[in-house]
């Protein structure tokens, strides 16, 4: 399966890929894919059953994929169970080489291993590379049990025909890389319409230092922001959480953690180059004190205190006057009191925005705080999409679902 001149498809790289080998002759072959997917950009961690380590030894496939390789059930102390951790993590899981033995243990749900346990608690696509001796192959039970997982919506790259390790000619070598690219690009495609993609998001409420121990900020909670940004992992994206929030994170989110209005703005410079998509969901303050204090200001000594407040330069209008920023598609948020649609249309003008998120924080049941949100999805070129109250959550999968269709494409 020669690699040299086969291009890593666009929707795979970023991705998060779980590489199973089972015991036959070809998984010294999957080392060059291992290999080829990482230096592509893709998080790759392989588990191998205890027959492929007498093919391939785990060192090698950690030593090109710079990630340890599981091997057993076991978990370390304190640490998740090994096929339950690894089934979570993957966007997309590939076995090969896949044998008869384990084929027909896996068509039985049987979890006696790394590898079986691990397709057992998948969450993602799932793609098999069938290897094996012909007359194993052509076998009625060797057909069924591939049919049933065809079945379960599993992606079967078929084997191809040629001279085997057994000395003879016939079906039952492993695939072309080429082809298990394209079976696996295929299998992301229908899943995760952001692979391939980075998407920056933004999430909390900026703090503006008064003194050592005051600020000046905002209600904003950051869950609108996080939320969009486990959603956007969750459809294959490369993301980074820009926050001043703390709140658990979807294990696909680069989180960088900021304070204030300039710390965002430059972490934003930093990453915006080469992002396809910027979700503006932090609540940026509007002003902050023209001068902070050295140290804490006390009550004793200042009996009336009055502070003289500056202007925030506005962040997203100023991230799309830089070059870098040129075909990243922006869209902001808008907390408003009244008048949705008027004022989320004015301010997307006004900042130079593809679309823009205005939600209604008079109402006590959505926004600031709250685990749930409504609004209206406005966009440049003219369509307006109401959005009535539903967790932030699946909010952010319906903001998402209207965005992506009008990015650009690669």
């Amino acid at each position: 399966m020669p690699l040299d001149k086969t291009p890593i498809p666009d929707e795979l790289r970023g991705l998060r890929l779980a590489l199973l080998v089972s015991g036959g002759v070809a998984a010294y072959k999957v080392v060059d894919l291992a290999s080829a997917l990482t230096q592509a950009g893709c998080q790759v961690r392989v588990a191998m059953t205890p027959s492929a380590m007498r093919f391939v030894g785990p060192p090698t496939f950690q030593g090109v994929t710079g990630n340890p390789v599981l091997t057993g059930l076991w978990p370390a102390d304190g640490a998740p169970e090994p096929h339950v951790w690894l089934g979570d993590w993957a966007q997309l899981i590939i076995l090969a080489p896949a044998t008869a033995n384990v084929i027909g243990r896996i068509a039985g749900g049987r979890s006696d291993d790394i590898v079986t346990a691990t397709l057992l608690a998948a969450r993602c696509p799932v793609v098999i590379a069938p290897a094996m001796n012909d007359a194993m192959w052509s076998k009625q039970v060797v057909r069924e049990n591939v049919a049933a997982l065809r079945h379960r919506g599993v992606t079967v790259v078929e084997p191809e025909t040629g001279h085997l390790a057994s000395g003879h000619v016939g079906t039952g070598r492993l695939a072309d890389a080429s082809k298990l690219l394209k079976a696996m690009a295929e299998a992301v495609r229908a899943r995760y319409d952001l692979a391939g993609r980075r998407v920056i998001v933004t999430a909390g409420g900026t703090r503006e230092r008064i003194d050592s121990v005051r600020f000046i900020s905002n209600y904003s909670s950051g869950k609108m922001g996080f939320a969009i940004a486990a959603a956007a992992a969750d459809r294959g994206a490369q993301v980074t959480l820009v926050s001043t929030a703390g709140h658990p994170v979807h294990h696909g989110v680069e989180v960088k953690e900021v304070v204030t209005a300039d710390e965002m703005l430059e972490e934003l410079r930093a990453d915006i180059k080469g992002a396809d998509l910027l979700m503006m969901a932090a609540a940026v303050a509007d002003f902050r004190p023209a001068k902070a204090a050295e140290g804490k200001i006390r009550r004793e000594d200042t009996p009336t205190l009055t502070l003289e407040l500056e202007s925030i330069p506005d962040l997203i209008a100023a991230l799309g006057r830089e070059k870098d920023a040129a075909g990243v598609f922006r869209v902001g948020f808008a907390a408003e009191d009244s008048d949705l649609a008027g004022k989320g249309l004015e301010k997307m003008k006004r900042k130079g925005l593809q679309g823009i998120v205005a939600n209604d924080i008079s109402r006590k049941d959505i926004g600031f705080g709250s685990d749930h949100n409504a609004g209206v999805v406005l966009f440049s070129d003219g369509s307006s999409h109401e959005l009535e109250k539903m967790t932030k959550r699946e909010m952010a999968d319906r903001i998402l679902d209207l965005v992506v269709p009008r990015l650009p494409k690669h």
